[in-house]
């Protein structure tokens, strides 16, 4: 389940009411240096109905210039435009929600009780009708990245990319591929199950038709005299779209980033759904050959909706459709998971995650980007279920020790999370693991007394969102959320770090749309054109039309004012660019010489029971 759609008016409520004088006028913000490829130069917009069922197609929007923001009470000062020097640039992406459309394990029904616009939305992550072309969005995305290639403010080189979790969206080994594989630059297969034919909801089988859903072949023959059209299509005005699913399954090469990117462990990356723990009952479910079809005897909406694991282990016994098992789809473990980061042709080898890592079966570590810049990323995700999030004990003294060792260092420091700081209310606790969870209240307070804090960085809400986070005694960091990938508006953002010397920096966040056509005009010949129509169908959603998600303009393109804790190096630096350190990982071969040879040791294995999976064999080029 994702979090969007339950806690977006949440969100909205609790988000602080700005008043038209916190912000100056546009006219004080930065010119930038290069505006191209991001929504400085124009935006991705949802147009007029093109039907009376309310369908309608994106349109290009004019560019919008970055808005100064002062909340934190730093004032920024005049003449910093030629003073400052870039410290960093990076690419947020985050909520990427890699899904194989053809999983057992999904629980799309579940999606049918948000149908009604008065009801909380709770389950509508369990389906979406661009579902089975998120790996297209992916790639979109990171063309737009690597077409941008620079921080528009400042002119530097993007130093890395980082995922604030929900990278793949049922904790599942293909899924977790498919998105590496997509940064990577690996050319793969997108597809589950049997090869020759889809088995998702979306398909042609006439004995398994549901008007619940969209079918993009239309109404099957042999579904019956008395079938409707489906929902899609008769309420919503969606098209027919024949040949989009063996479209969607076609082996592709995407873009790749050229750049190191880093990783984060979301809710969806450790539980199944995004909700349940993970278990023997769901794994089996994953990569067997039944699709649970609806709710099983016994138990209700209300189970699931309170993230029950013995409602979740009943799915074994529910009424099912027969499809073809794959071993690929297996629901794998935090440990699994961050093992899987190795086998890898991109940079760093690991994407930040760590033997340390690999042996306590964590997923919380630090990197250095600039000498001058500490990043620490957390794990946020509650493995004892639901999709909120929390810190244990431990992590949350590491969270305390790291940010005091920052300090000390005289190291800016910047939080990576998935969750946002409203989101971390998750108390649940098991029987084997009573330790009790820490909250977002107790965090913050934590984070407030860190003068080295000054950006936290963070996903979830698959919206656009900038938060100012007020110290008692003056000053304070700011808290940026970025829009996912998998829903409207599919976006990313470029973030930019500048020291003024003044004694202030600035915080530069710049909106980018996925690099994708604005009208997928009929096509189904190119990822890009896939992309496009995903984006479409994403604006279409029955359960999120609308533009709440893309936040409102001070949440979009900004320059956030913060005072900086201490004085920084004026040692000029160029881009970072981690090395690939890998003779801390006992057993893993040592790999030289960037992509290339990255991806020639993918084979490599860990010693001692670290055993890593070899990368599958690229597949067939395209028939």
């Amino acid at each position: 389940m994702r979090a969007t759609r339950r806690t977006v008016l949440k969100a909205a409520a609790a988000a602080p009411v700005l008043g038209a004088t916190a912000f100056p006028s546009r006219a004080d913000a930065a010119v930038p240096l290069r505006p191209q490829g991001t929504t400085l130069d124009s935006t991705v917009l949802r147009g007029p109905a093109v039907n009376a069922q309310g369908y309608v197609r994106v349109v290009s929007g004019p560019g919008e210039p970055h808005l100064l923001r002062e909340d934190l009470g730093t004032k920024a000062r005049a003449g910093r435009a030629g003073r400052r020097r870039p410290l960093l640039a990076l690419a947020h992406l985050t909520d990427i929600h890699v899904i194989d459309a053809q999983s057992p394990a999904r629980v799309e029904y579940t999606d049918r009780y948000d149908d009604d616009p008065q009801t909380a939305l709770i389950f509508s992550a369990a389906y979406r009708p661009q579902e089975m072309l998120t790996t297209q969005v992916a790639d979109a995305i990171v063309q737009a990245v690597e077409d941008v290639r620079v921080g528009p403010v400042s002119g530097r080189r993007l130093d890395f990319a980082i995922c604030t979790g929900d990278n793949n969206d049922n904790c599942q080994r293909n899924e977790l591929r498919w998105q590496i594989d997509v940064l990577d630059g690996t050319r793969f297969t997108p597809d589950s199950g049997d090869p020759a034919r889809t088995e998702s909801v979306a398909d042609a089988s006439p004995d398994d038709y549901d008007i619940h859903y969209w079918h993009p072949d239309g109404t099957p023959p042999g579904a019956g005299p008395l079938a409707a059209d489906d929902n899609a299509r008769r309420l919503y005005g969606f098209p027919t779209v024949p040949g989009l699913l063996d479209a969607s399954r076609r082996a592709f090469t995407p873009k790749g980033l050229s750049i190191p990117w880093y990783t984060c462990f979301g809710n969806h990356d450790g539980l199944v759904q995004g909700n349940f723990p993970v278990s023997i009952q769901l794994g089996q479910i994953a990569v067997g050959p039944l699709k649970v079809t609806s709710l099983p005897a016994g138990v209700s909406i209300d189970d699931l909706r309170k993230g029950d694991p013995a409602a979740a282990a009943a799915l074994a016994a529910a009424p099912a459709r027969q499809v073809t098992p794959d071993p690929m789809r297996a629901v794998i473990s935090r440990t699994e998971s961050v093992k899987e980061h190795f086998t890898t042709g991109g940079l760093p080898l690991g994407h930040g995650y760590t033997a340390a890592n690999v042996a306590a079966g964590t997923a919380h570590y630090v990197f250095d980007p600039h000498p001058s810049v500490r990043g620490i990323v957390m794990d946020t995700c509650n493995p004892n279920g639901y999709a909120d999030g929390s810190l244990d004990a431990e992590q949350f003294a590491w969270l305390q020790a790291e940010l005091a060792r920052a300090e000390s260092e005289r190291k800016v420091a910047l939080l990576f999370s998935h969750h946002t700081s409203q989101s971390l209310e998750n108390p649940i606790t098991f029987v084997d693991d009573p330790q009790l969870r820490v909250l977002g209240a107790q965090i913050l307070d934590a984070l407030l007394v860190a003068p080295a804090l000054v950006l936290w960085v963070d996903g979830h809400t698959h919206r656009n969102e900038v938060r100012a986070h007020l110290r008692p005694g003056g000053g304070g960091f700011w808290e940026i959320s970025t829009a996912s990938h998998v829903d409207w508006p599919a976006q990313a953002r470029v973030l930019e770090l500048l020291d003024n010397r003044d004694g202030t920096l600035s915080v530069f966040g710049t909106i980018v749309d996925a690099a994708a056509p604005l009208a997928y005009a009929g096509r189904l010949d190119s990822p890009q054109a896939l992309a496009s129509l995903a984006r479409e169908l994403a604006a279409n959603d029955w359960q999120g039309r609308g533009d709440g998600r893309r936040g409102a303009v001070e949440d979009r393109n900004v320059e956030l004012v913060v005072a900086a804790p201490f004085a920084l190096s004026t040692t000029p630096t160029a881009p970072a660019r981690p090395d690939t350190v890998v003779a801390d990982i006992p057993g893993l071969l040592p790999a030289t010489g960037g992509r290339d040879a990255l991806a020639a040791a993918g084979a490599a294995a860990l010693a001692a029971g670290l055993a890593l999976r070899a990368r599958r064999p690229d597949p067939a080029p395209d028939a």
